[in-house]
């Protein structure tokens, strides 16, 4: 709509020029009235020609060049035509459009020569008709007038382009980042769901594969239905912890040292062994991320001990330090039990804890959890987002798991 507005604009202003420079006020002189004919027929093919380069693509080859070309065209034949004088003068109109047009869509060195051919004509046409010191002077001027305030509305267009262009680009970088933390997000509820399963279906399974071995092996039905009562129970808890779990990723959890009293009481009541729980140090409260870490590894590193070291104590303990946050889970092993396959003292964050000593022969049968190795994954992500360390090992016939986090890193971990 603009482009045929500004072609209209251009067509009634040809028409206008004509009117001046042959009806309104025609040139005098015996070769006046022939060159302003001739520039004014040389200026309406310019127009044009220009009309046919606007039609095409802003993409299409040479289109600049051929640009330049014709807008050097319009201006030498206004500038002739309005250094004759008298109602001709009126096409310096066209020059000084030729020069703004060239100075918004050209380079440098076709708007110097647009504008230069322009003023050269004005000036050559000018004193071979003895044009007054009006126009010798004023009429480049204007001409040199139009290139200026083409090349400011040039570098107007180039910004408002480059702003186009970064605001595309931001918004493309919010909907990365918007898709990046929708990742994040469904990683950590992915975690959280595992964790949770893990620990109350091993747990489940051991009281299952107990009462199995009860009842095959004694046919102890008494003894059977009180520990099938206690499985029972333990669904019910895992229920509640997924719930909890849910709850603490929409708003948040107890603080550190409480949740992992419960976590500590809970195993002593369900497995009827020793289990103590210590702080060192004076608490301070965690973010969620970090509390839901140290306590998932907690309850891994318990059901691991009830798996492969059933009836041993365990102890837990945390330590708040000037520098770090670090848990301690420590649980006696079963007389005879090797250390595991490639397990060490400093196994370091790639240890897993799920990979305990095996039971003795004579111990009861292997129990599996439906693990398939994401809980040491999802230890590992929780304690490489706060920047934290893992360290599981044999230690004077007790298997120790020890998770750290920087004091800093973890006071200030995004919730």
């Amino acid at each position: 709509m603009q482009r045929r507005v500004n072609w209209l604009a251009r067509g009634l202003g040809y028409a206008w020029v004509g009117l001046l420079a042959f009806l309104i006020a025609p040139a005098h002189g015996a070769f006046a009235v022939p060159v302003q004919a001739a520039s004014y027929c040389l200026l309406g093919l310019g127009l044009v020609a220009w009309m046919l380069i606007d039609v095409q693509p802003a993409t299409a080859r040479h289109r600049i060049q051929a640009l330049s070309v014709v807008l050097g065209v319009i201006a030498v034949a206004s500038g002739i035509g309005a250094g004759v004088g008298y109602g001709g003068t009126a096409m310096v109109a066209f020059g000084f459009v030729a020069a703004l047009v060239a100075g918004g869509e050209t380079g440098l060195g076709a708007q110097l020569a647009v504008t230069g051919a322009g003023i050269l004509a004005i000036e050559i046409s000018g004193l071979a008709f003895g044009g007054s010191y009006g126009t010798l002077l004023g009429l480049p001027s204007i001409v040199a007038g139009g290139l200026l305030i083409g090349r400011n509305r040039g570098a107007y267009r180039i910004q408002a382009e480059q702003s186009a262009r970064l605001l595309a680009q931001r918004e493309e970088l919010q909907a990365e980042q918007r898709r990046a933390d929708l990742l994040d997000e469904r990683a950590r509820i992915a975690r959280e769901i595992h964790d949770v399963l893990a620990h109350s279906l091993g747990a489940l399974g051991i009281q299952i594969q107990a009462a199995r071995a009860v009842l095959a092996d004694h046919g102890d039905i008494e003894r059977t239905d009180e520990i099938l009562g206690a499985a029972q129970r333990m669904a019910a808890e895992g229920l509640v912890d997924t719930r909890r779990a849910v709850h603490a990723l929409r708003a948040g959890t107890l603080p550190l040292d409480e949740e992992l009293a419960q976590v500590s009481d809970t195993y002593a009541q369900r497995y009827r062994v020793a289990a103590s729980f210590d702080v060192c140090g004076v608490p301070a409260p965690l973010p969620p991320d970090a509390t839901i870490a140290l306590l998932r590894i907690a309850q891994e590193s318990l059901v691991n001990a009830a798996k492969h070291a059933a009836g041993q104590g365990v102890s837990v303990r945390l330590d708040y330090s000037d520098t770090d946050v670090r848990l301690t889970i420590r649980n006696d092993l079963p007389a005879g039990t090797g250390t595991p396959a490639g397990a060490g003292a400093d196994a370091g964050a790639g240890a897993s804890t799920g990979g305990q000593a095996a039971a003795s022969a004579a111990g009861p049968p292997t129990v599996s959890t439906i693990n398939g190795g994401y809980g040491l994954t999802g230890m590992r992500e929780r304690l490489r987002l706060l920047n934290g360390t893992l360290h599981a090992g044999r230690h004077d016939n007790q298997w120790v798991v020890t998770a750290e986090l920087p004091r800093h890193q973890a006071e200030h971990a995004p919730s």
